[in-house]
This record gives structure tokens, C-alpha cells and sequence, in this order.
């Protein structure tokens, strides 16, 4: 696994955007302000031709120009690492138009976003055997004051860290609207872990994972490398991360099907799932821990559910494609990455 260097002080952050850009409220005066909030830092940026676009459909651009302008911002020696703008509809149809080759052949950098990025971050650690960290898009870090989740993935993708924790309030409802773009995270929700079987657990392997809503798309592609991927990594084990934006229960429960009939969870670990959008939603006589607990039960192994991953802020950056040491202690979790 190719591990890329940690941007360090005053170094130059690229900003793409495969799928939606900065062009609306309230992002637009997010993300503004979070380029003001790196500049007073003395950090350098560099913006894609696509940052501020709105010309695509469920994505920025057209997928021909989001694929070069994420080729071009990849390759180029004068960016470090890359945040996305932001997440969207339709970035699977850049796909196709990214050269994986051509990226892989060049010293590798960190790549941050989450949601529809899952079609990079993801196919970044399978098919180009590069790390990649999915965590907040650039919007996110206009927001005043940061939230912890907003720091530890900043120290994440800088090297100051090497650990991450749950935070404990998760936001229901967010406060962040075109008139108050600038709102932190509204966190009044305890967060309350559910573990199948319920009992602390100890995990070491190489993290995996996503948006179900992209990841259901790959199985039966071309793209679909991870049964090479775990067959090369069998000795760490993987641990899966899930969690779901618009898919209802049947759907999570269809897609968990859908990778198991794919071979994904050979020599599966674990499953860390975050909280679904669908969160407290009933369908035929089943919650939302039976649509997962019912497909998974048969691997044996912990599945820890409502964690602080997705979409249902804040998140924990999660390194895809890396190891990791995975804590759960009652109520608390906690990653310690290992860079194997």
C-alpha cells in the first residue's frame, strides 16, 4: 500500500470537484472562507477550472472535463494533497475518464472527501493501491469554530495525529443554511454504539469501505478489484466500513447481499457501520441493525453500528486502503492508524 507524505506547513493544497462544485449557497461562502482560513494559516492553494461550475449533471462538469481536471491536479508536482469540493450525484460517470495508470505512475498524494468520492477514495486503494482518507469535503472547513471532527481530519491528512476517537453528540439537524453558511455542526443527539454480539472488541486489519450508495454500483464492472485486493492483504484481514446517504432499509440490506454474492468479504475482520440517513426507520418487521446483522451474521465476526462515519455529522477520517488498531470499549471508539 502506497502511503502518500503528509502535507506539511506551507505546503499547496489542490481542490477539484468529480462531482458537485462550490458554486451555491451555502457552500460557496464556505468554502471561501475556508481558502481565507488556510491562506491566514500560510498554507498555498490551487484551484480546479471546476471548483466553482455548475454545468453538469449531478456533478460539476461535464465527466470528460472532471476526469482531466482530477488527472491533471493528481499528477501535478506543485499540489500536495487534494481535498474535493464536495460530494454529489453522478461522479461515477467520471470514472471512465480517470487514468488510473497515469496516476499511479506519479508520486501518489492524499486525496480527502466523502459520498460520492467514494468512486475515488475507494477505487484510489483497489485499483491503485494508494491510501486515501475519506473525511469532509473542502466546504466543511468555512465553518467557525471547527469542530473536533474538522481538526482531527486536518491533523489527520498533516501528520499530527495518528489516532481519532468518536465524539460523543451527533447533529440531527443542521443549523448550515444559504443565510448561515458559516454554522458548525449543531450536535445535540448522545451518540449510543450498538455492538453485535454486545461486548468490547479489539480489531487490527486494513480498512475498506465507503458509501453504500457508490459502492453498490462496482460489483460486476470493470472496476471491481477487490477480491485481488483481498486476496493480496489476507494476512491483515480487512475491516469494512460502511454507511448509507439515501438508501431506505431493503436497499442497505440489497447491497450487503450484493457484495457478499461478489466475494467482497472474503477474509473480512470486522464491520465498523455508521449511522444511516434512514436512521430509526422500520420496514417489513426490521430495523435498521436487522438490515445489516441478518446478512452479516454468518462471517463471525464484530459488527459495530452507529458509529461517527457518513453522513450523519461528525465524522471520524477514515484512511481507506490503510491498517489500523480499532478500539470499542463500552461507548467509546477509538482507531490508531498503523501506515503497514
Amino acid at each position: 500500500m502506497r502511503y502518500p507524505k503528509f502535507l506539511q506547513e506551507n505546503g499547496t493544497i489542490g481542490f477539484v470537484a468529480p462531482s458537485f462544485g462550490c458554486n451555491m449557497e451555502p457552500y460557496y461562502s464556505a468554502f471561501q472562507n475556508a481558502l481565507k482560513v488556510w491562506k491566514g494559516m500560510g498554507y498555498k492553494t490551487s484551484l480546479g477550472p471546476n471548483c466553482f461550475v455548475g454545468e453538469g449533471i449531478g456533478i460539476s462538469n461535464k465527466p470528460e472535463l472532471c476526469g482531466k481536471e482530477l488527472n491533471d491536479w493528481y499528477c501535478d508536482k506543485n499540489v500536495d494533497a487534494i481535498i474535493s469540493c464536495g460530494g454529489g450525484e453522478l461522479m461515477c460517470e467520471v470514472v471512465p475518464h480517470m487514468d488510473f495508470a497515469r496516476m499511479k505512475s506519479t508520486e501518489p498524494k492524499w486525496y480527502m472527501g466523502y459520498s460520492d468520492n467514494t468512486n475515488f477514495t475507494f477505487l484510489s486503494a483497489t485499483l491503485m493501491d494508494t491510501a486515501a482518507i475519506y473525511g469532509p469535503c473542502a466546504a466543511s472547513f468555512g465553518m467557525e469554530p471547527w469542530h473536533p471532527a474538522i481538526s482531527d481530519a486536518w491533523n489527520l491528512l498533516c501528520g499530527k495525529i495518528d489516532t481519532v476517537s468518536g465524539y460523543g453528540l451527533w447533529e440531527k439537524e443542521s443549523l448550515k443554511d444559504e443565510e448561515h453558511p458559516l454554522a458548525p455542526y449543531n450536535v445535540t443527539e448522545p451518540t449510543v454504539i450498538k455492538k453485535f454480539p454486545d461486548a468490547d472488541v479489539e480489531l487490527e486489519g486494513r480498512l475498506l469501505g465507503g458509501c453504500m450508495d457508490i459502492l453498490q454500483m462496482f460489483p460486476g464492472t470493470s472496476y471491481d478489484k477487490v477480491k485481488e485486493f483481498n486476496e493480496k492483504y489476507k494476512e491483515d484481514g480487512i475491516i469494512w466500513f460502511l454507511e448509507a446517504c439515501d438508501l431506505n432499509l431493503m436497499s442497505i440490506r440489497r447491497a450487503l447481499w450484493q457484495y457478499k454474492e461478489a466475494g467482497w468479504f472474503e477474509h473480512v475482520k470486522g464491520f465498523l457501520i455508521g449511522r444511516p440517513l434512514c436512521m430509526g426507520q422500520e420496514m417489513f418487521g426490521i430495523d435498521q441493525y436487522r438490515a445489516v446483522t441478518d446478512l452479516l451474521a454468518e462471517y463471525n465476526v464484530p459488527i459495530i453500528m452507529d458509529l461517527d462515519i457518513g453522513h450523519l455529522s461528525p465524522m471520524m477520517p477514515i484512511i481507506c486502503g490503510g491498517t489500523a488498531k480499532v478500539s470499542v470499549k463500552g461507548n467509546e471508539v477509538k482507531i490508531k492508524y498503523t501506515y503497514r
